[in-house]
């Protein structure tokens, strides 16, 4: 495992999850035994001054990339931590200033590690189908851009920031273009997860209506982890370039809202109430992707279908929903309960 890897990233997410003193402790153990792994900080609120001083006191040099005064990331991935709720969530709920700015200071870090003779570094940039916006479907790497939301806005400009570098500077970076992808693991903040966990919970009695917004509104939904298998194809080709990565089929959030309630035996128009509250206010109608260049360049094609794809996150939302009544039932706190404003991309 440790042979295969080159950069340790330690971001907002791990800092939230981790004991940075513990996380220390183990990083000083395993440094000598690799000492050409690059520790790369790329959170706000660790001073990466920490860490080289800690390392430093064990003879351990630790190097770090930073870009003005900041640190970050030298990566193959770039994923923002902002994304688009759907219908039921306002503009400026998902706007992220920073996404301007951050994938510039990324790849301006990536080139100048490479210029100073570091390993070469293969970069992914996390597009999305916001970009396309009111473009009409289906939406191709020739489409143009139409983004309905700032972060639509903010990941264009992401994309133009790694063109740029690429042809300015020779750098391998692709933009994956990638249309909407879902597991059981999506979080409940997004309209796939928000409905298949409200029928987990309906099924065990503990909820019994569920609000959404425009019922009509057309994505084009996949399989994550077909998804991410693309994303890594991207970076295994001798050339770099731009894909679009989706099923090619598009289907409404009505259909969705059929299959997860008919995969529970529930009838869905006994629980779905639609509130013109959760109604986007600049709407993005249909959102299909053309997947033909990554069929023909990449050799990929999504595995798991659209139904499949509904019944196991329902499988799972029952299951999580089991629980949560035993604890409800137990007298314990719900802790297997998250935040559950909708959200579609």
């Amino acid at each position: 495992m440790l042979a295969k890897i080159s950069f340790l990233i330690i971001d907002e997410a791990h800092e939230r999850s981790l004991n940075i003193d513990l996380l220390l402790g183990v990083l000083k153990q395993l440094l000598p035994q690799r000492p050409d792994l690059r520790l790369i900080v790329t959170s706000a609120t660790i001073d990466p001054a920490r860490f080289a001083a800690f390392f430093g006191t064990g003879g351990q040099s630790v190097p770090i990339i930073e870009v003005s005064g900041r640190s970050y990331p030298v990566e193959v991935r770039y994923r923002p931590l902002s994304t688009p709720r759907d219908e039921e969530q306002n503009d400026e709920d998902v706007a992220d200033a920073a996404e301007l700015s951050l994938p510039e200071g990324i790849i301006e870090a990536v080139r100048d590690h490479i210029l100073h003779g570091g390993r070469p570094v293969r970069y992914y940039q996390a597009g999305s189908s916001e970009m396309f916006g009111g473009a009409p479907p289906p939406q191709s790497e020739r489409t143009p851009f139409y983004p309905r939301s700032p972060y639509g806005v903010s990941k264009v400009a992401a994309h133009w920031f790694a063109v740029n570098y690429r042809e300015a500077y020779g750098l391998f970076i692709c933009n994956g273009i990638l249309f909407n992808h879902e597991s059981p693991r999506r979080g409940e903040t997004f309209v796939t997860r928000k409905i298949t966990r409200a029928v987990g919970r309906i099924t065990q009695g503990l909820q019994d209506k569920l609000y959404l917004g425009n019922l009509e509104a057309e994505r084009d939904w996949g399989f994550t982890g077909d998804y991410v298998e693309a994303m890594w194809l991207m970076l295994q080709q001798q050339n770099p370039d731009d894909y679009v990565i989706a099923t090619g089929k598009a289907h409404c959030v009505r259909d969705l809202v059929e299959l997860a309630f008919a995969a529970a035996g529930l009838d869905w128009q006994r629980h779905i109430e639609v509130d013109r509250r959760y109604f986007r206010p600049t709407e993005v109608d249909a959102l299909c992707g053309d997947p033909a260049k990554a069929r023909d360049v990449l050799g990929w094609k999504p595995r798991v279908s659209f139904p499949e794809l509904v019944k196991m996150m329902v499988e799972h939302d029952i299951e999580l929903a089991r629980r949560e009544r035993t604890a409800n039932q137990a007298g314990f706190a719900d802790a297997t309960r998250g935040a559950a404003v909708a959200g579609r991309d």
